[in-house]
């Protein structure tokens, strides 16, 4: 059983190390708990209940505390894939919800599995959701001064293998800051996130840049043809390459490879295999 999370990328930790140690300290607890959750969790189960916890911390920027687009709204987006099932949800420019990954969770069952702007929020509502303001004083001291707008390039993931050979990925963000309104990126695509039997990833970085090479898809179709979890992610990253493309993936693979890859510093990350590894 093996678990791995991101938290996006932070242009803080070459600068600022109190932020630093305390992303590492949010991921080394979320990714233990996440652990010590798939004991007795499907990995589907699991990767809901960890970016749940992911959405919850401020920190990163999806749920609560995520950016602010340019008409002073945030939009939220989040997908959850099911490898065991090949089943994907997600819901896109979804607002005032606390944790679209759980929406997204509860759209599996349905036909119509991924849903947008109005009629995300309705279903939403409709099922028992409700209303939470996730702009946080720091985000609305942000969007006013309208600071770092080039380095918004945040989202949260997770893949899990749970005790059946099963794997799941999940992912949430909350956008860039300062985008067009209801501008849709990759998080809640197959291209930022992606599991079948074979293999689960999760994608953070440049939205467009990720959609243009269909990353996550890509990369488990690679797994799936025969290629190690390794070998995919740096073909794909190879290919990244020749569009100047910025992004970031976390993987497993059904032989309980586990990986990740960025194009560029940094990105946050975590994950517990035989024990717990985090982000130098």
């Amino acid at each position: 059983m093996k678990v791995i999370i991101h938290g996006g990328f932070f242009s803080e930790s070459d600068t600022n190390q109190e932020t630093k140690r305390a992303k590492q300290q949010a991921l080394a607890s979320i990714v233990t708990q996440a652990h010590s959750y798939l004991q007795t969790h499907t990995a589907l189960e699991t990767v809901v209940y960890t970016v749940s916890l992911l959405e919850d911390d401020q920190l990163f920027n999806a749920g609560l505390g995520s950016q602010i687009q340019s008409d002073g709204k945030v939009r939220l987006s989040a997908s959850l894939m099911d490898g065991k099932t090949q089943k994907f949800s997600g819901v896109i420019n979804i607002e005032d919800v606390k944790n679209p990954i759980q929406v997204s969770e509860k759209l599996l069952s349905y036909e119509d599995r991924v849903l947008s702007g109005e009629g995300a929020c309705a279903f939403a509502t409709k099922n028992g959701f409700g209303y939470f303001d996730p702009i946080t004083p720091q985000r609305r001291q942000e969007y006013e001064a309208k600071l770092n707008q080039q380095e918004r390039k945040g989202t949260v993931g997770c893949v899990a293998l749970d005790a059946d050979g099963d794997i799941a990925a999940a992912t949430s963000t909350g956008g860039k800051g300062f985008e067009i309104p209801c501008r849709v990126s990759d998080s809640a695509t197959v291209a930022g996130n992606f599991a079948n039997q074979f293999a689960g990833i999760s994608c953070t970085g440049v939205g467009e840049d990720i959609v243009n090479v269909a990353m996550a898809a890509k990369i488990v179709t690679r797994v799936t043809d025969g290629f190690t979890l390794k070998d995919a992610c740096e073909k794909s990253f190879a290919e990244l390459k020749l569009i100047d493309g910025f992004a970031g993936v976390i993987g497993i693979s059904s032989k309980g490879e586990i990986y990740h890859l960025d194009s560029h510093s940094y990105m946050v990350w975590a994950a517990f295999d035989d024990g717990l590894e985090v982000f130098p």
